[in-house]
């Protein structure tokens, strides 16, 4: 049995239902004045990296500032839009069971995700996973850009090793940034990409069999 359980949260736990982009945009119109007329790539990448392309497609100068303000109003425009988010969003089939299943076990469980902090925060609690998950053990955006590193930064916060924990996410970015970590990954084609693109040792179709996204955690 691991001694850590990281999970991505975009389309691995749950999805906004296509709200998360308007999020998004709001936020960039806020802090820039510039309205979004389009996004850079974000399958698998944190908000700090793309915030920056972004920028740049707009002819926005980037700067740590620049995200700084952005990380505050998007965590903002999410609580604000709260209601609305557990309207067209939802957790995933089966989230919430493996999360409650794993909690019973006394298996600790956090999060690694692109999101900045305070978006995260919002979408776990709108969905009723946040109980389930030290948080405070999580890495987000404002940690790093690299996968990789923000697994890293949740291992130092949970006093875990590599070896002692295992990652569950739902991009290949997921899957080479654990494996460049050390950390075991266990694959889930509920997102973007395909099972066989995912190319991990262990891929699941989605959490709805919960014994099998068990046994796959627990191997």
């Amino acid at each position: 049995m691991p001694e850590l359980v990281l999970w991505d949260i975009d389309h691995t736990l749950m999805v906004t239902g296509g709200l998360g982009r308007e999020l998004w945009a709001q936020a960039f119109a806020e802090v820039t004045g510039v309205e979004m007329r389009e996004q850079a790539a974000v399958t698998g990448s944190t908000e700090r990296v793309i915030l920056r392309e972004t920028a740049r497609l707009h002819d926005v100068p980037y700067t740590d500032g620049l995200f700084e303000d952005f990380a505050q109003v998007l965590g903002l425009v999410h609580i604000r839009r709260a209601a609305e988010l557990r309207e067209r969003g939802h957790a995933l089939p089966g989230a919430a069971v493996v999360l409650a299943a794993l909690t019973e076990q006394g298996v600790p469980q956090s999060v690694v995700t692109g999101n900045v902090r305070a978006a995260a925060e919002v979408k776990l609690s709108v969905f009723g996973l946040d109980s389930y998950l030290r948080l405070e053990n999580g890495a987000y955006a404002e940690d790093g850009e690299d996968r990789a590193d923000l697994l890293r930064t949740a291992l130092g916060r949970a006093g875990t090793s590599p070896g002692e924990a295992v990652f569950l996410g739902d991009t290949p970015a997921d899957v080479a940034g654990a494996r460049t970590a050390g950390i075991r990954v266990v694959a889930v084609a509920t997102g973007r990409t395909s099972a066989d693109d995912l190319a991990a040792d262990v891929v699941l179709d989605n959490l709805s069999d919960t014994d099998r996204a068990l046994a796959a955690i627990w191997a």
